[in-house]
């Protein structure tokens, strides 16, 4: 019933009477519906549809206020970007890293019994819980593992985060599975980006997605250049153990199965390991039919 604290996760807070609608209207999750006990993951993205920051929002701890849990590097631009669009609306945008911490759990682990707002992970059950604690909390309790563990867990399932497995401002939702775990509400009104984000949608176009990986050597190489052949297909990202993510192009993957070619994660065997959530196809797969 492991448990830990990321200290590699920051936190902004908006406040205010207006916080609620203005930041509906630039994110890529629809949060006007959101009540106390709830997380929604989504990201601000650059007018061109790419990824400046993916979070978690939490409502809380006051009921107009909301506090985006996201990677520690990622805070001083995405503050910058919402006072950037602030303007006269009614609200404070603060960064409360200093205040707060995020602490997870998985496996029925203890609930920290401080936390001032928690929910389910809203990405997949399997990554358990998250808490944001006072700085001073005491929690994580019970079995508690380092932040390493949790990455593992969560590479373990297929799921990718930004800056480790992919770059801010240099991929677009769909390239990093936001639509397969539910950061991008295709329904809700407009928001920054979104003319790219519908169109990719709608016409199938992202050729380039983050994969799971399986390294036959057992060993991980985070950062390799993936190929077949002389081409070069992607790179990996996170790779603890024998399994790891990597963004990569599908048709030149398909391709490379096709033909028989193997493909390579510096100069590794690897093979593609498609989560069950997924509902792409992944390369050697066939598309599956329309209805």
């Amino acid at each position: 019933m492991p448990s830990a604290r990321l200290d590699d996760r920051g936190l902004v807070e908006v406040a205010g009477a207006e916080a609620r609608s203005f930041i509906d209207r630039l994110v890529t999750c629809e949060i006007e519906t959101m009540s106390a006990g709830a997380a929604r993951y989504g990201a601000l993205l650059t007018p061109q549809g790419k990824v400046i920051a993916d979070f978690i929002i939490f409502v809380g701890p006051e009921p107009d206020a909301f506090l985006f849990d996201t990677p520690a590097s990622c805070v001083g631009d995405l503050i910058k970007r919402l006072n950037l669009y602030r303007l006269r609306a009614k609200l404070t945008v603060a960064d409360r890293s200093a205040l707060f911490r995020v602490v997870v759990g998985w496996d029925e682990a203890t609930h920290p019994p401080d936390a001032i707002t928690m929910a389910p992970d809203p990405r997949r059950p399997e990554l358990g819980w998250r808490a944001i604690v006072p700085v001073e909390s005491r929690a994580p309790l019970g079995d508690v593992a380092d932040s390493d563990a949790y990455h593992a867990h969560r590479i373990g399932l297929g799921i990718p985060e930004a800056t480790r497995d992919f770059a801010a401002g240099d991929a677009f939702p769909h390239e990093a599975l936001m639509d397969q775990l539910g950061g991008v509400d295709f329904h809700k009104g407009c928001y920054v980006g979104q003319e790219v984000v519908s169109r990719m949608q709608h016409r199938g176009t992202a050729r380039t997605r983050i994969v799971r990986l399986r390294y036959e050597d057992e060993a991980g190489h985070a950062g390799a250049e993936i190929t077949a052949g002389e081409r070069a297909l992607g790179r990996s990202s996170s790779a603890p153990g024998s399994s790891g993510l990597a963004m990569i192009r599908l048709d030149r993957a398909g391709d490379a199965l096709s033909a028989g070619e193997p493909i390579l994660a510096g100069g590794e065997p690897i093979r593609f390991d498609k989560p069950d959530w997924v509902r792409f196809p992944y390369p050697g797969e066939q598309p599956a039919s329309p209805a």
